[in-house]
């Protein structure tokens, strides 16, 4: 009787793994690297990793005031929350600042989450809308659209960037951070490419210290996988309603290939994201040669005119087109 029992102590005991840096219980096993962490240790190591990447490609730099786009979803609120919690010992601010789309009843969600989430830590908050700095909504552009080759993800990406642009300037900051992941810089990259729109993979490089507003992506190098069980292992609050737009693109097909290959070969997103920052590096010095200013607005492009004015423009003579019909 008492060896029976004692052979299922054993085989309990084999199944309780402990972390590799403390005596705690793992929670979260990386089969990419190895590691098996507990609760704690797997956020410290959310933390470093992104540190390890701002400190790399000097993101952010004393005195800096940092605009941190935050849509309320996993990515972002982790951005904001790791942000945070790095300014409490570094000489650098951050304010938080959302867009709305103008999505009806989706965006409205992301917006109380934020609000109450920005209160709580103590974050001063700012809300721009594409109404209010486009005279267009994402719902109404998508009705003018001429086609629907051109995609709610084109559109809504295109003034989204813009967008951002205005409010760090608005308030006067010299940085701006996204909460891009490493599987959003691979998706992005295989739609660029099966795109045949390689100049962007050029701007797709984590290294733009030389620009005067800093475009950074603190989380580029963590696995979205870890993203959301940092984000619950936190307790942190996110909108978990998808965009309901999301699905027009080929993102979310290619988020499944690459999960499926991550499954099969691990370490494999990693290896890929390494390759891309090689082949980045080279295209983006053709890059700059091609950078010019808008004819209409003044903003940096690589024609005479931005993909924001013309964007407006074509939008705008479609409203025209169907007021007069």
């Amino acid at each position: 009787m008492f060896r029976k029992q004692e052979d299922i102590n054993n085989k309990l005991f084999k199944k309780i793994v402990k972390c590799d840096k403390c005596e705690n219980i793992t929670v979260y096993s990386r089969k990419y690297s190895g590691e098996n962490l507990c609760s704690q240790c797997f956020s410290n190591s959310i933390l470093r990793k992104a540190a390890k990447t701002i400190s790399k490609y000097k993101m952010i730099k004393n005195n800096d005031l940092v605009c941190v786009g935050v849509s309320g979803g996993k990515d972002s609120l982790v951005l904001l929350d790791t942000l945070k919690k790095m300014s409490q010992t570094h000489n650098f601010k951050i304010i938080a600042v959302t867009i709305d789309e103008g999505i009806p009843g989706y965006r409205d969600e992301a917006l109380s989450i934020v609000k109450e989430f920005c209160s709580k830590l103590d974050i001063e908050f700012r809300i721009y809308s594409y109404k209010e700095l486009f005279d267009v909504t994402l719902t109404e552009s998508l009705e003018l659209r001429e086609n629907e080759k051109t995609s709610s993800c084109s559109i809504c990406g295109t003034f989204r960037r813009r967008a951002l642009d205005y409010a760090a300037k608005q308030i006067g900051a010299n940085v701006i951070a996204t909460g891009h992941n490493l599987d959003d810089t691979l998706q992005t990259f295989l739609i660029n490419t099966l795109s045949g729109d390689t100049n962007k993979i050029g701007w797709m490089n984590p290294d733009n210290e030389s620009t005067e507003l800093r475009k950074i992506k603190p989380l580029s190098e963590i696995y979205e996988s870890e993203i959301v069980f940092y984000a619950f292992t936190n307790n942190l609050p996110f909108q978990s309603e998808p965009c309901p737009h999301m699905n027009e693109g080929i993102r979310t097909e290619i988020r499944e290939f690459l999960n499926s290959l991550e499954e099969h070969r691990s370490g494999i997103k990693n290896s890929m994201y390494h390759s891309i920052l090689k082949i980045s590096e080279i295209l983006k010095e053709n890059n700059k040669k091609k950078k010019r200013n808008c004819d209409i607005c003044g903003n940096e492009c690589t024609g005479k005119i931005c993909s924001v004015c013309t964007m407006i423009t074509n939008l705008k003579k479609e409203r025209s087109n169907s007021n007069i019909t």
